[in-house]
Order: C-alpha cells, then structure tokens, then sequence
C-alpha cells in the first residue's frame, strides 16, 4: 500500500504542486532545479510538463527622483501606476533510465532562471525600465547510486548541468521632452543585450524506506559563473549632441562585455506516509542571491563602464509543506502551503510571497500518469526607493509603492513508463 501510494501521490504530486509552487519565487528564480523524477521506480520513465503563471504586480504613486536626466511627471502625460510584470511559460522534460542494479540517470532540460517585466513607456519610472527579460536554458546529466543502509536503502547523487543565460534591457535614457527641445526625433530609448553560459554540478544524498513511503534528501546545486557574458549596448535612438548630450557610446552600438554568478541552491525534501493511503511532505531550500548586487559591463576593448544592472537581492529562502491523499487507484489529490522570502531590500518589487498550491493526479494504468496542478501567491506589499547595500546606493531614480497582488499558475504533465 505504502509503495504504490508513493508511486502514485509522492512521485506525481509533490513534483507537480512544488513546480507550480515555485514558478514565482523571488530574485530570477522561474522553475529552479528539481530531480526528484530521478527517484522514480520504473526502470525507463520520460516525464513532460509546463507551467503557465499569471502575475499581478501594480506599481502606485511612483515618482521620478532624478532631476539629473529631465524629470518625468504626471504633468507631462506619464502615469504614475503601471503593471510591472508579464505572463510566462515554463517547459521542462526529463528521461531516467535504471541502468543496472542500483544505479540510475536523469538526463532533462529546465529553465531555472527567468524574469519578465514590461512597464512600458508611458510611466514616471521609464527612465529605471521600460522592458527587462532573462532567459535561460539548462541541460543536465544527474546519477545516483543506491545501497541498502539499515532498514532503508541510502543513495547518493551526483550530476552536471550546462546553462545558458541570456536577455536584454531597455529604458529611457533621455526624456523625449529634451530631444524635441534639441531638434531631434529619436526616441530616447537605449537597449543593452546580453547572453552567456557556464557549467555547474550537483552532489546530495537521500534516504528511503519504501515501507513507509519515506524519503529525506538534501541536494547541494554549485553556482554557475558566467565568465564571458557579451552582448551590445544600443544608444542609436539617443544622438551625440555637443555640450548638450556628450556621451561618447551616443548615437551607436557598442559591443560590452561582463561576467556574473548564477546562485548555488541547497534543498532538504522530506515526505512521509502518515496514515493509510495519506502522505506529508515539506522542504526547505536556501539560494544565494546576495551574489547578485550590482554587474557592470564595460565597453569592449577597454576597461570603461558603459552600463550596469542593478539588482542589490539578498538571499532567499523558500519553506513549502502539504498533505497527499490517495483516493483510489487512479485517483490522488495534494494541496501545499509555500513561502518565499523575498529577495528585495528595499529595492524593487520582489517582497515575501505566500502560495497556496492544489494539484490532481490521474493514473489509468501503472505505465501512464496525467497531473494537473494549480496554484494561487499572494505578493506582499511594500515600496522602493533609495538604499544603500553595501556601501552601494540603489534606486535614487525612482520611487513607488505596491500593494498585496496575486499570481496564478496552472501546471499540466504527463509521465510515461516503459
């Protein structure tokens, strides 16, 4: 009884309320790293699945600080509120093969990373962003080996991954209201592209005893340095004007190179069944964000500063808990409970989020599984503004405040064994 509810509920559901759980997790966290099909029993499974997410996150009384670069007001017809953030797909699929006694492999693709926020033109903060997207694609090998170990079986885990990161950025350098007092037509805006990629590897350990449906692992991901991220910076739309606008990069494309650090995760998942047909499971993950504070990328060829991404997280922590209940053969349900810490330090909109997280399973035979999961995240409120992280000043630009929005995600997979 225990074994297959863990077959049916703890392999299905928990991967499928944890993905869409965690789909709106702070810094640029999109579906993160997760193995757990790397423990399912079947000798040879392939799992697909994708998540939908929907965000609501609306910035009110914002205001232009900087009078430096022509302030922009309601006065002048920008709004002072706006929806930051964009809707978004996140794909995943995964293979695992038993290769012999003990010994299996996960080879899948994720995106881990991802951020979309698209402002507009029309607001009083255009000038900090008017669109900012990141993607990123991740391949990865992952094998563990398992022994028995008491009354259980113990397994240890070991894996690689390459990642590719990439986006761009685009804000209003110069107000069109100071472009049309110099004679000129262009629009102000500048974009700066970027792409890069590294590699990283995983090591953990897990614990099972089949019996009781009982699992506890703990799962170290390495960082991920992205030592040659190259990309250009476009200032065609922002002309070299002399005495007025002076900036040597004005009116061209420049090509700029930096480097940055993906974040290392560490994750404790524990799941156990606690009465007939019932099973418990949480986590605790901790990712190292606080690397992210200000990247600067340089003109190419030189050592001179051409822009910069500011950022300023600290570390994040997400708790997640639920209960697992299989109703029948074909049939399981789970919920969960999520938090997120949030990764702003009064710096951006990313505050603690709150995910409350459903997800059903239908299995019409031992070989073939279909889950359906949703979830629905509150997004705290608070405000941005200036501070200063580490003798560093963020947000002196733009200030603005956000009240409690919401997020809905829906999840749909599908998992074959052979």
């Amino acid at each position: 009884m225990a074994n297959h509810l863990m077959k049916t509920t703890a392999l299905g559901l928990i991967a499928a309320c944890a993905f869409v759980g965690g789909a709106q997790a702070g810094g640029l966290e999109r579906a993160g790293y997760n193995i757990d099909l790397l423990f399912d029993p079947g000798q040879y499974t392939f799992e697909s699945g994708v998540v939908y997410v929907a965000p609501q996150r609306k910035l009110e009384n914002v205001v232009d600080e900087d009078a430096s670069d022509s302030t922009m007001t309601t006065a002048q017809g920008y709004s002072d509120s706006t929806t930051e953030t964009e809707n978004y797909f996140v794909p995943r699929i995964g293979f695992k093969a038993g290769l012999t006694e003990g010994l299996d492999c996960l080879a899948d693709y994720s995106q881990p990373w991802g951020v979309h926020t698209n402002p507009g033109a029309d607001w009083v903060g255009a000038q900090q962003n008017i669109e900012t997207k990141v993607d990123s694609d991740n391949y990865a090998l992952t094998c563990s080996y398992k022994f028995d170990a008491g009354a259980g079986q113990l397994r240890v885990i070991g894996g690689a991954f390459y990642q590719e990161v990439g986006g761009f950025k685009e804000r209003q350098v110069v107000t069109s209201e100071t472009l049309t007092a110099l004679g000129q037509t262009t629009t102000g805006v500048g974009r700066l592209d970027l792409e890069g990629d590294g590699y990283g590897w995983r090591f953990g350990v897990a614990y099972e005893i089949t019996e009781y449906a009982l699992r506890a692992s703990l799962v170290y991901n390495s960082e991920v340095k992205l030592d040659n991220i190259t990309g250009t910076l476009d200032l065609t739309e922002i002309p070299f004007v002399g005495g007025v606008l002076t900036n040597p990069l004005f009116g061209q494309v420049t090509d700029v190179y930096g480097s940055a650090v993906m974040p290392d995760t560490v994750e404790l998942k524990l799941q156990s069944g606690i009465a007939p047909d019932w099973l418990a499971f949480g986590s605790v993950k901790w990712t190292d964000w606080s690397q992210l504070q200000r990247i600067p990328f340089f003109a190419e060829g030189t050592t001179t500063e051409a822009t910069a991404l500011e950022l300023a997280y600290r570390d994040g922590w997400t708790v997640s808990g639920g209960i697992g209940h299989k109703l029948n053969d074909q049939w399981s349900v789970a919920g969960s409970v999520t938090w997120d810490r949030g990764t702003a330090q009064g710096f951006g909109s990313q505050t603690d989020v709150w995910t409350f997280g459903t997800g059903v399973s239908y299995t019409p035979s031992e070989n073939v599984e279909f889950r359906v999961a949703g979830a629905l995240s509150l997004l705290t409120s608070g405000s941005s503004g200036e501070v200063t992280v580490d003798g560093v000043t963020y947000g002196e630009d733009v200030s603005y405040d956000f009240g409690t929005d919401l997020v809905a995600a829906v999840s749909t997979s599908l998992k074959v064994r052979f």
